[in-house]
């Protein structure tokens, strides 16, 4: 079957299944997801002809994973995405079982999407040693049709140099960058002694690639996980940030509890030597059950780096399968440093969504409920004065039997996420240390019928998560430890 007659199927058997999935209530209304089946990691994030695109892990064929191709969405303003044609499928003999993760950038009004060809070398006994990983491309001039190049893959496993402590069986996810004349190319990859690094390239041209060094890794005494999978190299605010998704980091307390984490670390890009110096230990991204692998875009247009995330994790339940679909994106993210600590913060591109607004400058003495204050698909934002009060609780997507629980305690500075009333499927608790800012705390809450996204005092702390409620839980309900001057604005989305 050629590329074009496999894409093509897919895209026949996807409109038939997006007649049942689109009939989900749990189907996200603003929020990136494929109109069926599986989808996970973004890919090529980027902007192209007048427009953002992001692209994604999907599946066509069922709401399980399976073998690898790339959705693709578009918008102009990073807020109405629409879907377009499916941009990759396995086809070829280097990526027959999977058009992995990868990146996108543009050339010459051509815009180049590389991945990782995935082929699984022993069909019986499908395990992470019996695989073959290398680097593709596939080229557009109308960022629509991609034409996979001849001579994949461009860059396979003989290009490691002899002597390098470099396993050959993980090596995936490029992510392209330029840097003044040169192009670059950071692709996740692991040691001898299952410990995470990442390894880097260069190119004058996108096609031909040299490897340059070991750009970063940890040793076993670190507790950095067995793979670095979805590296990013990213500027913000005129630091230089390294962005990784660690597989196998054990938890630490409280912290690293899902199966894989996302976070990053500030340092210093050594161009000459390929090098990058880590400065600080690593620090997740977001603190709650579902977020991972997330990709950056430099946004030269508005002089910023944004950030979106696959909103799931691949230990979480997700109760949607059964309706004819799985996962989402994240709400696209500007990223900033601030104090040696990147923020995530909403993108402010999300206020053209906001309808019928409500708000309320009171004092909350007793558990209440605020008239106009309720729904499955909106906009919270509150500033919480703690001076009189030990801390708070919010339930939100509340009805007779289910509740999402946030919760704040000022005297352990401990702030939760309680989902073991959310619904179908899921459970459990998260939390985050979090310093008030003048006995003050300001939450940014995004929901989507099965997400929240909780921005913390300004996006120093995030926590996401899906839940799965039923259409009856729409109520929201303040609970005070005390007196607490509350602000308060709603926004029906």
């Amino acid at each position: 079957m050629t590329h074009l007659e496999a894409l093509a199927k897919a895209e026949q058997y996807q409109s038939k299944m997006a007649k049942i999935a689109k009939k989900s209530y749990w189907k996200p209304q603003y929020h990136i997801s494929a109109p069926a089946n599986w989808i996970n990691d973004p890919n090529g994030f980027c902007y192209f002809n007048g427009e953002y695109h992001v692209f994604y892990q999907y599946h066509p064929y069922s709401s399980q994973w399976g073998p690898m191709h790339w959705g693709h969405v578009a918008s102009k303003d990073l807020v109405n995405w629409k879907t377009k044609p499916i941009a990759l499928a396995p086809t070829d003999e280097y990526d027959r079982d999977g058009c992995f993760s990868g990146s996108a950038i543009e050339k010459d009004n051509t815009l180049y999407l590389f991945y990782t060809g995935h082929v699984v070398l022993d069909k019986e006994n499908d395990k992470d040693d019996a695989q073959l990983q290398t680097q593709c491309v596939a080229i557009s001039e109308d960022g629509i049709n991609f034409k996979k190049l001849e001579n994949n893959p461009i860059i396979n496993i003989d290009s490691f140099p002899e002597g390098l402590n470099i396993l050959k069986e993980h090596f995936r996810d490029p992510k392209v960058w330029k840097y003044n004349d040169m192009y670059y190319k950071v692709v996740g990859a692991q040691t001898t002694e299952k410990t995470g690094q990442a390894l880097i390239y260069k190119s004058k041209d996108l096609l031909n690639w040299e490897f340059v060094n070991v750009m970063a890794m940890s040793t076993e005494e670190e507790n950095l996980g067995f793979m670095w999978e979805c590296p990013n190299f990213a500027e913000i605010d005129n630091h230089e940030v390294l962005i990784l998704s660690p597989q196998g980091v054990e938890p630490e307390g409280n912290k690293f509890l899902n199966l894989h984490q996302s976070g990053y670390f500030l340092g210093k890009m050594d161009y000459n030597t390929g090098v990058f110096e880590r400065e600080n230990n690593f620090e997740i991204l977001d603190y709650g059950f579902d977020f991972y692998a997330p990709q950056i875009m430099q946004d030269e247009k508005n002089n910023r780096c944004l950030m979106i995330g696959w909103l799931a994790m691949w230990e979480s339940e997700m109760p949607e399968q059964e309706e004819g679909w799985a996962g989402m994106m994240s709400i696209p993210r500007v990223l900033e440093v601030k104090n040696n600590k990147v923020y995530s913060l909403p993108i402010p591109e999300l206020k053209k969504l906001r309808k019928n607004n409500v708000n309320y400058d009171v004092n909350l003495v007793q558990n209440c409920i605020l008239e106009g204050i309720n729904g499955d698909c909106y906009e919270l934002n509150t500033v919480f004065d703690l001076t009189k009060a030990n801390g708070f609780n919010l339930k939100l997507r509340v009805s007779e039997n289910e509740e999402t629980v946030i919760s704040y305690d000022k005297n352990s500075k401990i702030f939760k996420l309680n989902r073991d009333k959310s619904g179908k499927g899921v459970t459990g608790e998260r939390e985050v240390k979090v310093n008030l800012q003048d006995e003050k705390i300001s939450l940014q809450i995004f929901s989507d019928y099965s997400s929240l996204e909780i921005f913390i005092n300004g996006g120093e702390y995030v926590i996401s998560s899906r839940i799965y409620p039923t259409q009856e839980a729409t109520g929201i309900v303040f609970k005070p430890m005390g007196e607490i001057k509350a602000k308060i604005d709603f926004y029906e989305i």
